[in-house]
């Protein structure tokens, strides 16, 4: 009978027994929960931060080496009340020339020029001491005189064109670029930064984005608006060097933080 009475006493748990057992695990359980979701929280917020940070110093890295270099004299800079964009004419090849058909000489088909170190591309066009967008964005290069002309060949030294021409007014420097298509950048009030090329270079006024094609998304999170676009542009002068000072701010898990950089365009045209 003892023997009996003391298996009834340890075959199983009380009501107040697992009442307490599951109120215990209950808060074990939420804190852990708790530790799991602040933690989860602060590395999602922190990898989103990492990567606007990354796409931002590309962007802007990368706008930077662009912009150094781009041809005297051929950025631009438009603002809407959506986007403003910055469009310029990158160089493809530079050095000097040594004798070119140039106003008020006559016009000829062949010219002496150095060639540059990374060679010419006959597809490129020429483009002799441009002072203003205008002799760039608005030219004719299959015309018989300006500043932005075809080429046929290059062979050596010699430049041939596939007509007589003749250049609109020489280089104090003797340089001339060869130059291929524009590049824009454009912020929007979206918060995205995209990059466009390839579209048609020959605009009197610089294009809308939505006539540049659909562009490279480069960064986003970027605060805009009017009066607080990033690109402010001082065009160069005799004695100065155009200058372009970019201001983005980015905003991510609403944190901002703004870039300030100043970019030199080498004014030697």
């Amino acid at each position: 009978m003892s023997g009996l009475r003391q298996l009834r006493k340890s075959d199983g748990f009380t009501l107040v027994e697992m009442v307490m057992v599951i109120i215990i695990l209950g808060i074990l359980v939420l804190g852990v929960s708790s530790f799991v979701i602040i933690g989860t929280r602060i590395f999602v917020e922190s990898t989103s931060v990492d990567q606007v940070l990354s796409q931002s110093r590309f962007a802007i890295e990368r706008m930077t080496r662009e912009i150094r270099n781009a041809v005297p004299n051929s950025l631009r800079v438009t603002n809407t009340a959506t986007y403003q964009c910055m469009e310029f004419m990158p160089i493809q090849g530079s050095a000097s020339y040594i004798d070119l058909p140039i106003a008020p000489e006559a016009a000829s088909e062949t010219g002496s020029i150095i060639t540059p170190s990374q060679g010419i591309n006959n597809t490129h066009r020429m483009l002799v001491y441009p002072l203003t967008p205008a002799h760039i964005y608005e030219a004719d290069p299959t015309s018989s005189e300006g500043r932005l002309l075809d080429i046929e060949k290059v062979e050596g030294n010699t430049v041939t064109f596939d007509r007589a021409v003749r250049i609109s007014e020489a280089s104090p420097r003797n340089r001339y670029f060869m130059v291929n298509n524009a590049v824009s950048y454009c912020f929007f009030t979206n918060g995205d930064v995209r990059r466009y090329e390839g579209y048609s270079m020959f605009n009197t006024a610089q294009p809308a984005p939505a006539d540049m094609g659909d562009g490279v998304l480069m960064a986003e999170g970027v605060v805009t608006g009017t009066g607080t676009w990033p690109i402010n542009y001082t065009p160069g002068s005799l004695t100065n060097n155009a200058v372009v000072q970019l201001t983005p701010t980015f905003m991510v898990n609403g944190q901002e933080f703004q870039y300030q950089h100043q970019v030199q365009v080498v004014n030697v045209p």
